[in-house]
C-alpha cells in the first residue's frame, strides 16, 4: 500500500462512496449523437489540414470527421484505426489541446478549435462497442517476433505484424497488459477498465500471444530472443524512478508517483487507497499533475505541487495545470527539495528557491507533509540491452537498434516526447520495417 496506519496521518477512506464516485467520473463526458453531429459540423475539412500534421500517428482529421458528419461512424473509426490502433485511448488522454486542437484553423480563427478528441472517442467506442474488429489477419508467414512490454509501442507493433500474417508472442513483466494505460493514467481519464478492454478488443486480429509476469533479464535473456525468433522489439518503457538526492529522501512517507497511481488505478475499491493529510508532489509533469489531483479527489486536505522552474517551462500542459488549480492543488515553481525532515517520518519538506537558471538563491522555505510522492522522471533499468544515447536506446528512423534484428520504440526509445499517441507511432513503423526487413 502507498501509506497504512504505521504512517501517521497517512490512511484510506477519508471520503464518503458518493464522493469517490463522483470525484472519479469521467473528466469528458462522451458525445451523444446530436452532440457529435454537431461538432462535426464546425469543421472546415481542409485540404491541407494542419491538425492532421499535428497528429503524431497522422490521422487523416478531416476525413474521419466527415464520416462522422455523413452518419458512418464505424467508417470513421477504421480511419482512425488505420493509423492509431490505440485510437479509443489516445481519444481520452492524448493532449489534443497542445497536438492537432492547437492547429485547428477554427482555433486560430476563433479560440475554439474542433472537438477531435471527443469526435475521436465518439467514432471509436462505437466500433468497439459492436464487437467487430475492422482488420483482417494477412495469411500466415511463418515468421515470429517477440515483443518485450505490453504497453502502447508493444500493442501498436504486435497489432502491425499480425496484420501481416507473422506470428506475435508479447512479453511482460506486470500482471496484465496494458502498459502506461493500464498502470499509469489517472483513474478519472480512463474509467470502467477501458485499457484491459481495449487490450482484448485489438488482439481479436489473431496471431498475437501475451505472456505475463515475463521480465526482461530475470526470465528471459535478449540474446535468447533474438535466437528463437525471427526479430525482437523492445517497448520496455521507463520502469526506474529517478532520486531526489536530498537528505531524508528515505524516510517513511516519502514514496514515487507511479507507484501511487498505478495502485489506485489497480485498487479494488478507491476507499482502500490510503492518502495523507498533507501531500507534496515534487515535479512538474503529466504524472506529477495525475498524482496530485488524484490525493485532492482522495480526500488530502492540502495538496501541493511544487517545480524548479518555471510554469512555462513544465511539462504539463496548460489545460493540466488549470485542472490541478481547479480541483485545489497548490502549485509553487521555482524551488527545488533540499532535505526531508522528520524523526523515521516525513514531517516537513525544505525547499530553496531557484532562479531561472536553476541557481539557488540561498532562501528556503518548508512545507508541512506526511506524504511526498517524487514525479521527477522515470529512467531505463534493464541489462544487455543495445546502444544507449544518454539514458535510452538509440534508434534510427524506423526504431532499429545497434543490434542486428532488434527494434525498439516507446518510452525506452530515444526521441519522441513520452506521450502514448508516439508511442504507438514508434511502435506500428518500427513493425512496417521489421516487415519490409523480414520479407525481404
Amino acid at each position: 500500500m502507498t501509506g497504512n496506519s504505521l504512517t501517521p496521518g497517512v490512511v484510506a477512506g477519508r471520503l464518503t462512496p458518493e464522493d469517490y464516485v463522483r470525484n472519479f467520473a469521467d473528466l469528458h463526458e462522451p458525445l451523444n449523437h446530436h452532440e457529435a453531429l454537431v461538432a462535426a459540423d464546425r469543421c472546415y475539412f481542409c485540404h491541407d489540414a494542419p491538425c492532421m500534421t499535428a497528429c503524431p500517428t497522422s490521422i487523416d482529421i478531416p476525413l474521419f470527421i466527415r464520416q462522422i458528419a455523413t452518419g458512418t461512424p464505424e467508417a470513421a473509426a477504421k480511419t482512425i484505426f488505420e493509423q492509431n490502433i490505440l485510437g479509443g485511448m489516445c481519444a481520452r488522454v492524448c493532449p489534443t489541446e497542445t497536438l492537432c486542437e492547437e492547429a485547428c484553423v477554427r482555433e486560430a480563427a476563433e479560440g475554439k478549435p474542433v472537438n477531435i478528441g471527443l469526435l475521436q472517442r465518439y467514432a471509436t467506442d462505437i466500433l468497439m462497442a459492436s464487437g467487430h474488429h475492422p482488420f483482417t489477419r494477412a495469411p500466415d508467414t511463418g515468421k515470429r517476433i517477440a515483443v518485450v512490454g505490453a504497453g502502447p509501442a508493444g500493442l501498436a507493433c504486435a497489432h502491425r505484424l499480425a496484420m501481416h500474417g507473422h506470428r506475435v508472442t508479447i512479453f511482460d513483466a506486470r500482471s496484465k497488459p496494458g502498459g502506461l494505460n493500464e498502470f499509469g493514467i489517472a483513474a478519472y481519464k480512463t474509467i470502467d477498465g477501458f485499457a484491459e478492454r481495449e487490450v482484448e478488443w485489438l488482439t481479436r486480429i489473431g496471431g498475437i500471444e501475451i505472456r505475463n509476469n515475463q521480465a526482461l533479464g530475470r526470465d528471459f535473456t535478449l540474446p535468447e530472443l533474438r535466437d528463437g525468433f525471427d526479430a525482437v522489439f523492445l517497448g520496455v518503457g521507463l520502469a526506474g524512478v529517478n532520486a531526489l538526492g536530498v537528505d531524508g529522501e528515505h524516510k517513511a512517507g516519502v514514496l514515487d508517483a507511479v507507484g501511487f497511481i498505478s495502485e489506485l488505478r489497480q485498487a479494488d475499491a478507491l476507499y482502500n487507497v490510503a492518502i495523507g493529510r498533507d501531500v507534496v508532489v515534487i515535479g512538474g509533469g503529466m504524472t506529477a499533475i495525475d498524482a496530485a489531483v488524484q490525493a485532492k479527489l482522495l480526500g488530502a486536505l492540502n495538496v501541493t505541487l511544487v517545480y524548479r522552474r518555471g510554469r512555462d517551462r513544465m511539462n504539463a500542459t496548460v489545460f493540466e495545470q488549470d485542472l490541478a488549480a481547479s480541483k485545489g492543488v497548490r502549485i509553487i515553481t521555482n524551488a527545488s527539495p533540499v532535505a526531508v525532515h522528520g524523526n523515521g517520518t516525513v514531517r516537513e519538506i525544505e525547499f530553496e528557491y531557484t532562479d531561472d537558471t536553476l541557481t539557488p538563491t540561498g532562501e528556503t522555505f518548508r512545507l508541512a507533509t506526511d506524504q511526498v510522492f517524487k514525479a521527477i522522471g522515470q529512467a531505463l533499468i534493464a541489462d544487455g540491452l543495445p546502444d544507449l544515447d544518454g539514458r535510452k536506446i538509440r534508434v534510427s528512423e524506423t526504431g532499429r537498434t545497434s543490434l542486428n534484428g532488434v527494434w525498439a520504440g516507446g518510452d525506452c526509445a530515444l526521441g519522441g516526447d513520452d506521450l502514448t499517441v508516439t508511442a504507438v507511432a514508434e511502435g506500428r513503423d518500427a513493425a512496417e520495417d521489421i516487415h519490409a526487413s523480414l520479407m525481404g
